[in-house]
């Protein structure tokens, strides 16, 4: 396939699955049931965290975590006190936990009481190199300087490490991407859409392959740079777009 053909094959896939009719299936649609710039970024947060699994069960339990903050995120982690001891403690979602489940609602709460919010320590981390790589991981050392016990930080992704922060590229790509199609919110400018980067999976990475997008066999953040770098030469201005052909190529077609 060449070039131009297979650009025209994703265009077509991206406005295929670039569509409110996949919402209601897919862990973006915690988010989508919120307003306010601050609900929706704390619930887009707390699901793609948990991102991992069954989309059914992503979903429900993702509704949990909201409805333990009393369907209201941002009044519960800047107005209630979020240091019941019993409130979080049976949650679980695979191996993401009760222990992790409270120190994260500690720590957002930190983070909006005191630190400005999600956006501005992304931002933050954004402005030391203009990369993502380098917000993510800032933001991963603040999120994590609240003491939390050895277990949570695994659930907070480190690219520098080598991990491709397939639930954090996602979270942004929610966040940042313009919502002209009513899927993703673009509720923060702070980062450039152009600046992103793929949220890499088992799909995504597969179909990447057979494509000839991707040649890296290991699904870390040497392949994100790779897919990442080859889909700008398709949409400079944006090119994780095409996140919405590769996953539905997988997860939908079975490509």
């Amino acid at each position: 396939m060449f070039p131009e053909d297979l650009k025209n094959f994703l265009d077509e896939k991206y406005n295929q699955y670039n569509c409110i009719n996949f919402i209601e299936t897919d862990p973006i649609s915690i988010p989508h049931q919120f307003a306010s710039k601050e609900d929706i970024e704390i619930a887009a947060f707390l699901s793609a965290t948990i991102a991992w699994g069954q989309r059914t069960t992503i979903i429900r339990n993702a509704n949990r975590m909201i409805q333990l903050m009393d369907g209201q995120p941002y009044l519960f982690l800047t107005q209630t006190p979020v240091n019941d001891p019993t409130r979080f403690d049976s949650f679980v979602h695979r191996t993401f936990n009760g222990i992790d489940c409270n120190y994260f609602i500690y720590a957002l709460s930190a983070i909006y009481r005191e630190g400005g919010g999600l956006e501005k320590l992304f931002a933050e981390g954004y402005s030391i190199d203009g990369t993502v790589k380098t917000a993510i991981t800032y933001f991963r050392e603040q999120f994590l300087s609240f003491g939390p016990q050895h277990r949570t930080g695994k659930h907070i992704a480190n690219p520098s490490t080598g991990s491709s922060a397939k639930r954090i590229n996602m979270f942004l790509r929610w966040m940042i991407r313009p919502a002209n199609c009513g899927v993703d919110f673009g509720i923060w400018n702070s980062i450039p859409v152009a600046a992103l980067m793929m949220p890499l999976d088992v799909h995504s990475g597969n179909v990447a392959r057979k494509l000839g997008l991707l040649h890296r066999s290991q699904n870390d953040w040497q392949a994100v740079e790779e897919l990442t770098g080859n889909l700008r030469l398709f949409d400079p201005s944006d090119p994780v777009k095409y996140d919405f052909a590769l996953f539905g190529l997988g997860a939908f077609e079975k490509f």
